[in-house]
């Protein structure tokens, strides 16, 4: 019985006396889809841009922890499931009534893409979709630039399920050009042996950005990382 109250008497002190951030650590739980080099399951350190959140996080002692699903998945995982903090990494546009999003945590590149030694020539985009047929993930919602020009020209789009759908069927001449990340679609390239694939020309870079379900705890998050962001902002400016 006496051991049994100081065992009491010590675990009681321990907790009144340890440091609340070392007795209840704080967790960030997001979803994510695999779009690899940025993000994925089966890469290391779960991607480049999961691995600068990650990072960035860690100043405050808060961990990450993701996991990965098909995009309108982790979309619809963040809206009715509060365990999900958010989705990442993702572009503005991915967006959602109820959302809040962060400033840019990394960034991605927009370019079209096409096989080797086939002739691409166009003065802009929607001039782009009148003359090639036009390879587009049916999952993502891109940029207005693109968006209009999908809508605009239903006939030129060659849909596919997945970037690696995208990269397999531009590779066969299913679709004369792809819109995509050229960083995404060449890691993929050379992943699956693929060698036949080239930027015909860069469109735009695109933040990489959480979006936040908005609720009160996620305004609070948005407020740090936002801060974190700042700080690294300054840090990145400072002379050496």
């Amino acid at each position: 019985m006496f051991i049994r109250k100081v065992l009491f008497i010590a675990i009681f002190l321990w907790t009144s006396l340890t440091p609340l951030h070392l007795c209840a650590e704080e967790i960030w739980k997001i979803a994510s889809l695999n779009w690899q080099p940025y993000a994925g399951d089966t890469i290391s350190k779960q991607g480049s841009s999961i691995e600068i959140l990650r990072k960035l996080l860690k100043t405050e002692g808060i961990t990450l922890v993701v996991e990965f699903y098909p995009w309108n998945r982790s979309k619809h995982l963040v809206q009715v499931n509060t365990e999900y903090i958010g989705i990442f990494p993702a572009w503005p546009e991915d967006g959602f009534n109820g959302s809040i999003i962060s400033p840019a945590i990394d960034w991605s590149e927009i370019s079209v893409m096409k096989r080797k030694g086939s002739e691409i020539n166009f003065k802009d985009i929607d001039d782009l979709f009148d003359k090639y047929s036009v390879g587009v993930v049916q999952s993502y919602l891109y940029p207005k630039v693109f968006d209009d020009a999908i809508k605009n020209h239903p006939e030129s789009v060659e849909a596919a399920s997945s970037e690696l759908s995208l990269l397999k069927k531009l590779s066969v001449g299913r679709g004369d050009v792809a819109i995509t990340d050229p960083k995404v679609m060449h890691y993929l390239a050379k992943k699956h042996g693929i060698s036949n694939v080239e930027v015909v020309k860069h469109i735009m870079k695109k933040e990489l950005v959480i979006i936040f379900r908005d609720d009160n705890e996620n305004k609070k998050r948005l407020e740090l990382i936002t801060t974190l962001l700042n700080n690294r902002e300054k840090m990145s400016n400072i002379p050496f």
